[in-house]
């Protein structure tokens, strides 16, 4: 797929949505509770792989910037410093996935959908629970096992991100045939 000024438009709607998330957020030690996670998944299902990981490169490009798009208003160089930094870049990885799920089949029904966002879930989490076990066991100085990374950034967060998923497969149902057809008009 080229990359429209129609897509490249959806790409920077997408990258506003996941800032969005960003300001919806609950406090937790060491990683938030946001809803970028749904806007993220959604990138993927409704963009694809491709579009879908260009918001989220846009997204983290305009954040490293210096524009406090970040959880918490966080933004800059430094934040790859943080703890969350992996999670970010695993936004990236979480849209490509799930998109290069649904791109494979075409099928958009709900268990489709929501396979596709379990996958793309299952990415984010890679990226981010390897990026936050590095920056506390390197860049903190802190000696952190595996396991108490899991209890920090995987086991406060897999009910509410299931909840994400589910909805995001519900709407993503219904909407991505429709967004779908949307971009191939402007191919043709």
């Amino acid at each position: 797929m080229r990359f429209t000024p129609k897509t490249m438009v959806l790409a920077a709607m997408f990258a506003v949505l996941t800032t969005v998330g960003a300001y919806i957020r609950v406090p937790m030690p060491v990683v938030p509770f946001t809803l970028q996670t749904a806007f993220v998944l959604l990138a993927g299902v409704l963009l694809g792989s491709r579009i879908g990981a260009l918001s989220q490169v846009l997204y983290i490009i305009i954040g490293l910037l210096g524009l406090p798009v970040f959880a918490g208003g966080a933004g800059g160089l430094q934040t790859v410093f943080r703890p969350t930094f992996g999670f970010l870049l695993g936004f990236i990885a979480a849209a490509f996935v799930a998109g290069a799920v649904l791109e494979r089949s075409k099928d958009y029904s709900f268990v489709k959908v929501l396979t596709a966002c379990i996958a793309g879930s299952v990415a984010l989490y890679v990226f981010g629970l390897l990026g936050l076990y590095l920056n506390l066991n390197y860049v903190a100085g802190k000696s952190v096992t595996f396991w108490k990374v899991l209890k920090i950034g995987f086991f406060p967060f897999i009910v509410t991100d299931a909840l994400k998923a589910l909805g995001v497969a519900i709407l993503g149902a219904k909407v991505a045939p429709r967004i779908k057809g949307l971009i191939r008009e402007q191919k043709e």
